[in-house]
């Protein structure tokens, strides 16, 4: 007995309109990075897990890599982010690459964590960074490109936010209530929504925090006008109004980022009805191209996965029409002696930059018209004797079953001109 093979555990089937989705928030992603000067690269899908070991935090190391050992027993990860292979490639050329650097790309990653709704193991991740300023114009610039994007996908403000905090800020506070190790506090802090209060203040005891530095850690993390005793954060949002997107930004104090490199300012993007965290998440990081064996160059970025985004998008309606067939006219054909006429008229479609199906078997024409209307194609072109006789086709418009006759040498103008007229009469 046959038995369909599952696909591997948190891995996904794009069938077409899945990737209808995929595209159109590549697209998205695309112009608003080249709106910006972004240009687009990619690294590597397979790395050694020593890129990551040093800088992006315990857990995505040990609990979400997907680590194997090569036949020479080396260890190798499927990339669980990009900021560090970005890094890496920054290092070997740091002499060669103009400053500042704008890059972007979209492509896979793999972490190994529990398949639930917004996450698998297997996603897509738009990320996109600015290296080669310490200035927080870039720190702005950046967060900037997402609520261009947002808007690009017509997200509005009272739809989604990106909350902004700076590590800076936090450190000095941090400090002044007498906790010590910065690391320890960020990872409780960065747990906050994750955990229960009693679990919370259980893990934040496990850490060697006090009752009094957890009660006061609570109440720094309350103080939502923290921000205004920051000067990169004041200096920050200014630049957020003057290029006009201020209105998709708010200061969150308990957004701190998990991943160890981040320095100063750190971003998380949200909808306002709290129902998805981290639609994307990045901040800035001086040290890590120098981690990676090469000059200081410090940078800031953010990545935004594909799945959390799509699910926003759906729940807003934002999602554009699922355009089952990208051809606007399908060639129908009635039996051997047409065929030339049919694959004569396709070809000159296509050549008229016109794209169209021609249907692959001469079967009856209720078949072929009823194929092309289920697959939302417009326009239907017709060649039986009678047309090819006088040198004929009839063009057939689906939704209003209209038809007109058009000399087959006119036939693409014809029908560009028909496409144009979006009543396609």
């Amino acid at each position: 007995m046959k038995t369909n093979i599952p696909t591997v555990k948190g891995a996904r089937d794009f069938y077409p309109e899945q990737m209808s989705l995929r595209n159109w928030l590549y697209a998205n992603m695309k112009t608003v990075s080249q709106k910006f000067g972004y240009q687009e690269y990619d690294g590597p899908f397979l790395e050694t897990l020593e890129l990551y070991a040093a800088k992006s935090g315990e857990e995505l190391v040990k609990e979400q890599a997907f680590v194997f050992n090569d036949r020479g027993g080396e260890q190798i990860t499927l990339r669980p982010e990009l900021t560090p292979s970005l890094a890496r490639m920054v290092a070997a050329r740091a002499g060669q690459l103009p400053r500042p650097i704008r890059w972007w790309s979209f492509g896979p990653m793999w972490r190994y964590e529990r398949p639930q709704k917004g996450r698998s193991r297997e996603f897509f991740q738009w990320n996109i960074d600015l290296l080669g300023s310490d200035s927080i114009e870039a720190d702005a610039e950046i967060a900037a490109i997402g609520a261009e994007f947002f808007r690009a996908v017509g997200l509005t403000p009272g739809e989604v936010t990106i909350q902004i905090n700076n590590r800076r800020l936090m450190a000095g506070q941090i400090a002044a209530l007498g906790i010590a190790d910065l690391k320890p506090a960020l990872r409780l802090i960065d747990r906050l929504d994750k955990l229960s209060p009693p679990a919370w203040d259980e893990y934040g005891a496990a850490q060697g925090l006090t009752p009094d530095q957890l009660a006061g850690l609570r109440a720094l993390l309350a103080d939502k006008d923290l921000w205004r005793a920051s000067d990169e954060l004041t200096r920050f949002f200014d630049i957020l109004s003057a290029l006009g997107v201020r209105d998709y930004f708010e200061y969150e104090p308990t957004v701190v980022r998990g991943l160890d490199y981040y320095t100063r300012t750190v971003m998380e993007a949200r909808d306002r009805d709290g129902e998805f965290r981290a639609i994307l998440g990045g901040g800035r990081y001086d040290n890590l191209v120098a981690d990676m064996g090469g000059d200081r160059i410090s940078g800031v970025g953010f990545a935004m996965g594909d799945m959390v985004i799509a699910l926003v998008a759906r729940k807003y309606e934002r999602v554009p029409p699922f355009a089952k067939s990208p051809a606007a006219a399908l060639v129908t054909w009635f039996g051997p002696e047409m065929e030339a006429a049919s694959l004569g008229a396709a070809r000159a479609l296509r050549d008229g930059g016109i794209p169209t199906e021609m249907y692959p078997d001469p079967v009856k024409l209720e078949k072929q018209l009823k194929y092309a209307d289920a697959q939302g194609i417009r326009l239907a072109i017709i060649i039986g004797p009678d047309e090819a006789a006088a040198g004929n086709a009839t063009v057939k418009t689906l939704a209003s079953r209209a038809q007109i006759t058009v000399k087959q040498a006119d036939l693409a103008a014809q029908v560009r001109q028909l496409l144009e007229n979006r009543s396609g009469t």
